[in-house]
């Protein structure tokens, strides 16, 4: 997405009735309907080396003599095969970025000569893979660059138009060469076998087209991706950001936004700020779905990326293994980072065998890897045979009351009494784990005794609190924090955990006016004393639907379970794992009409914790018992290192 995390964000709204409208909008723009004969993509293989012999595709076919066209959909493919007789699969990128921000750490655009066909493909997916015998097709989605129709944020316009380009691909459907449909084009260059990838809303496109089921879409790389448009906007009626129609009129074309306000319009009424779900929050869930797709899927996501927060990739993720999809999965310490910024050589060579292995066929062997990369500290990565591993086990970690207000330990024992505390608008959770030790009225805190090995936490957690609010309206939020000195990715700067470089490096063959060279990139670092690694946010107003919220009785108890994002993180031996609970968590969450004030049942609210090695893996040293003065006046002993807001140690 073009929302840099931590700012203002989007939403999405239109009627059944509307988005079919918009979706027949979105054929149209790329000039395809339906009709021709239908078939599925053939299995033969694309090359005759590719009998199983092959291990890797080889840069043997010109990039400079590429054939470059549009059909309203711009595609570059080598020359050669087709003189040969030979059909060769496609790389498919299907983004409402070509024009109006551009693709990539560089901000790339699509250029056309004078004629009007495609001169510069964003990103390094053309200048390397075509060489190797790969089609690069780049879709505009409806509403954006050259295509018709209007921008429906995630709609079945979207998934619908991408789509229509795989049947296109497979002979399902008829395409042409201008919008008066004079001239037909024939994608008989292809054999359909597709492959789809792309960052952030381009990811998001290629999980609901493989949802979607079709034929031909062999594999999809969705990197940073939504997989339920709501889970943007909301967190179980909390608003996370502001609603689709700001994303829509950001992406569209100058000539969709003189004609498209009622489909804006659309968006706005679809999507009440009340974050209740609504017709179109289930039309842009691609989750139940996961059973339809056919298509393999290889996730990447940064684990610390708050505009496409992990619940994505986690909901996601678990619902493809329910359905035995084959997967693979990256998960980087950056944010909303494209793998080709933070791994770049490694990524390169693995997506070369991935889709020499989906798309070409050859035997490489990349299916009996680990299944799972995930970087520990700033490029040092690990493997995992699976994801997350079986031993994992969902542990319950209770909060207890300690020496001071807002100051408690956390264990497997069974907690009593209540904490209370106000929200305050102004504070987040930085600010709450720099003062975990420290009695403050804005959040309540609660830590495990120092860890006397390595704790992982893998997967998705839930934490589930009982509170008392004095005010009709009330958000809470719950974090999950490595107490302890570290080296991190410096996820909270502009550059997500990277460093752009002034040098480049080349991948893949150039020509004039599309260079293969992008600028060189490295870890961007922070030293923290304190590392939050998976954080949930929930509409008390929620507590009895996740769908539909309401005005609270100040004075009553409610219970309600806030869904915290998936992580992957070690807890390191001598550190201690802390459990926050508090309101609004400023530029995470909006804030709710009221200031309430919040008092726990601490008997009555529990985290559920996926522990690899399950409860033994939680091995603490004994409790050393606090100075005799801290003891008679009741107040914890000071935190041994001066924590500031962000994490960074003083």
């Amino acid at each position: 997405m073009p929302i840099r995390a931590r700012r203002t964000r989007l939403t999405t709204s239109t009627t059944w009735r509307t988005l079919l409208a918009a979706a027949l909008a979105a054929l149209l723009a790329t000039l395809l309907s339906p009709g021709g004969a239908a078939h599925s993509a053939p299995r033969t293989q694309t090359a005759p080396e590719a009998a199983g012999r092959a291990k890797e595709s080889r840069p043997v076919y010109s990039y400079a003599d590429a054939i470059r066209e549009s059909v309203w959909v711009d595609i570059v493919r080598p020359r050669e095969p087709a003189k040969q007789g030979r059909k060769i699969p496609v790389i498919m990128d299907a983004s409402p970025y070509y024009s109006c921000c551009g693709r990539g750490n560089e901000s790339q655009k699509k250029t056309y000569d004078a004629s009007g066909k495609p001169v510069r493909f964003p990103l390094y997916y053309d200048n390397y893979f075509v060489p190797r015998g790969y089609a690069f097709v780049a879709v505009d989605l409806a509403g954006t660059n050259r295509s018709a129709g209007c921008v429906d944020v995630g709609g079945r316009s979207d998934v619908k138009s991408a789509k229509a380009v795989v049947d296109w691909l497979n002979g399902r459907a008829r395409a042409y060469t201008s919008r008066t449909g004079e001239k037909r084009a024939h994608a008989n260059w292809t054999n359909g076998r597709t492959g789809m990838i792309g960052k952030s809303y381009d990811g998001t496109v290629a999980n609901g087209v493989a949802a979607t089921g079709v034929e031909g879409l062999e594999t999809i790389v969705p990197i940073g991706a939504i997989s339920s448009w709501y889970d943007y906007y909301f967190a179980k009626g909390a608003p996370l950001q502001g609603g689709p129609e700001w994303l829509s009129d950001y992406v569209e074309s100058p000539e969709a936004r003189a004609r498209c306000g009622h489909v804006q319009q659309k968006l706005i009424d679809g999507a009440p700020r009340s974050g209740d779900w609504t017709p179109l929050w289930t039309e842009r869930d691609h989750v139940p779905d996961a059973r339809k797709v056919k298509a393999s899927v290889f996730v990447v996501h940064g684990l610390q990326d708050l505009n496409v927060r992990t619940k994505h990739f986690g909901q996601w993720w678990d619902a493809l293994a329910d359905a035995g999809v084959q997967r693979k999965i990256w998960l980087s310490q950056t944010g909303h980072v494209d793998p080709y910024d933070f791994r770049r050589a490694d990524w390169v060579r693995t997506l070369h065998r991935w889709f020499d292995h989906e798309l070409l066929g050859y035997r490489n062997g990349i299916d009996r890897e680990p299944m799972a990369d995930i970087e520990r500290a700033p490029d040092r990565w690990t493997t995992d045979r699976t994801w997350p591993p079986r031993s994992t086990h969902t542990t319950a970690l209770r909060p207890a009351k300690g020496t001071a207000p807002g100051v408690g330990t956390l264990g497997t024992s069974r907690g009593k009494g209540t904490e209370t505390f106000t929200d305050d608008r102004r504070l987040g959770e930085t600010d709450w784990a720099a003062a975990i030790d420290t009695s403050t009225p804005a959040k309540a805190g609660f830590t495990t005794k120092p860890l006397t090995r390595d704790l992982r936490v893998s997967g998705s957690s839930r934490v589930t609190v009982t509170v008392t609010p004095t005010t009709p309206t009330a958000h809470l939020s719950a974090v999950l924090v490595d107490l302890g000195p570290d080296t991190v990715r410096d996820y909270a700067h502009d550059d997500e955990g990277i460093n752009t470089l002034p040098d480049r490096s080349c991948w893949g063959s150039s020509t004039t006016g599309d260079s293969s060279c992008f600028k060189n990139t490295a870890a961007r670092t922070a030293d923290v004393d304190y590392t939050i690694f998976s954080r949930g946010w929930a509409d008390l107003g929620n507590h009895a639907s996740d769908q539909q919220g309401g005005p609270l009785t100040p004075g009553k108890q409610y219970t309600i379970t806030l869904d915290l994002a998936a992580s992957d993180h070690v807890v390191p031996k001598g550190h201690r794992l802390a459990l926050i609970v508090g309101g609004t968590d400023r530029n995470l969450i909006l804030p709710p009409a009221d200031t309430p004030g919040l008092t726990v049942d601490l008997a009555r609210t529990v985290a559920r914790v996926p522990l690899v090695g399950g409860a033994k893996a939680l091995t603490t040293a004994p409790r050393i018992p606090a100075p005799r003065e801290s003891r008679l006046d009741g107040v914890a002993p000071p935190s041994p290192t001066d924590r500031v807001p962000g994490g960074r140690t003083s």
